[in-house]
């Protein structure tokens, strides 16, 4: 059951979930921040086919950095 079936309205508005829920005390905050939403498009893209790490090891700080870490990439 997805939270949209679960709480319906209370969760879910005109621009999709709201900003933050707590469903244990019955409390939904109506405001949508535009901030927050940006996030969600990118992990979904990042899902479907890879390309915002793929763009994102492309930048030479994020090897230098992982290089000096330790650590490596696959």
């Amino acid at each position: 059951m997805s939270l949209r079936d679960r709480y319906g309205r209370e969760a879910w508005g005109r621009y999709g979930f709201t900003d933050a829920l707590r469903p244990s005390a019955h409390w939904y905050n109506d405001d949508v921040l535009g901030i927050d939403q940006g996030i969600g498009v990118l992990m979904a893209e990042n899902l479907r086919t890879e390309m915002i790490w793929a763009t994102f090891m492309q930048a030479d700080e994020i090897r230098l950095a992982i290089t000096k870490s330790g650590l490596h990439t696959q």
